[in-house]
């Protein structure tokens, strides 16, 4: 064998020694080492028309796969169901069935969306109680609140939703707006902590004028248990047509709004309890 600066002047002679291995039963990788050859493309000329032993054939592992999606196919499964059934990647059934034809469809397009859309309402009633679990779970990690805590509480929430003095428009006055009935209740009750009776209190209502205004100010006032003759006039906001309102429907029921009568003093001592929370915060991060 002669085989300098990568040319194999003895082809002829080396073609000879590995198709007498090759038949033999050496493999490709034996012939190789044997022959002292690293060049593929050469090693494969060297044994070129001759089959490899039988040992080196690896077994299909995957024909006995193949035969069943192909019978599986012309039943009418779906690769889907047909990977799912077998285990296999999608890929490789498509590979597989390709060549076969489509299996006729067993529904209507109608009856497909209506499926499609059952599963959809399954997979969100599923998420919903997924979702509501949650909220129970963390709601009873709350428990029955200390006063402190909801002095605390109201605090922040005033000096988020309430409003406030301004150096440019002095506004010294307690007045509190939300749409969400779970935050008027807790505003209420710090009121009542603080000690702020009823008779105190101007509630008005705020809503679009398209909206169910009476049925409005019957809920809101139930909720805070006043007299429909104690709520000031309602405030009733012009609809634009050019606009989409996204706030509409039964549970639309437009803005609460409470202010306290006389309240100057309250408001300054609510910004003095904002300003020690913030001290208080301030202090934890040193």
């Amino acid at each position: 064998m002669a085989h300098s600066h990568g040319k194999y002047a003895d082809f002829e002679g080396l073609r000879e020694r590995a198709v007498a291995l090759r038949r033999q039963g050496y493999s490709l990788r034996q012939i190789r080492d044997e022959l002292q050859v690293h060049n593929k493309e050469i090693l494969q000329r060297l044994v070129e028309g001759e089959p490899p032993p039988e040992w080196t054939k690896r077994p299909r592992a995957k024909d006995d796969l193949r035969e069943r999606a192909r019978e599986l196919r012309r039943q009418g499964w779906t690769y889907n169901r047909i990977q799912a059934e077998l285990g296999c990647s999608k890929s490789s059934v498509s590979l597989w069935v390709r060549d076969l034809p489509h299996p006729e469809p067993k529904c209507t397009p109608e009856e497909q969306r209506a499926r499609m859309n059952a599963g959809l309402a399954r997979l969100r009633a599923s998420q919903d109680r997924e979702r509501q679990a949650t909220k129970e779970a963390a709601a009873a990690d709350i428990g029955k609140l200390s006063d402190r805590e909801l002095f605390l509480l109201g605090v922040g929430l005033y000096w988020a939703e309430g409003t406030k003095d301004k150096p440019h428009a002095r506004r010294e006055s307690v007045e509190f707006v939300n749409s969400d009935p779970g935050m008027i209740s807790v505003f209420l009750a710090w009121l009542d902590l603080l000690e702020v009776g009823r008779d105190r209190l101007h509630c008005r209502l705020m809503i679009h004028e398209t909206a169910d205004i009476d049925a409005a100010e019957r809920y809101w006032t139930d909720l805070v248990g006043i007299d429909r003759s104690a709520l000031g006039k309602t405030t009733l906001k012009k609809h634009n047509p050019t606009t989409v309102r996204k706030n509409t429907g039964d549970a639309y029921r437009g803005c609460f709004c409470i202010k306290v009568r006389q309240g100057a003093d309250l408001y300054r001592r609510i910004e003095g309890w904002w300003n020690g929370i913030v001290d208080g915060s301030a202090a934890r991060l040193r």
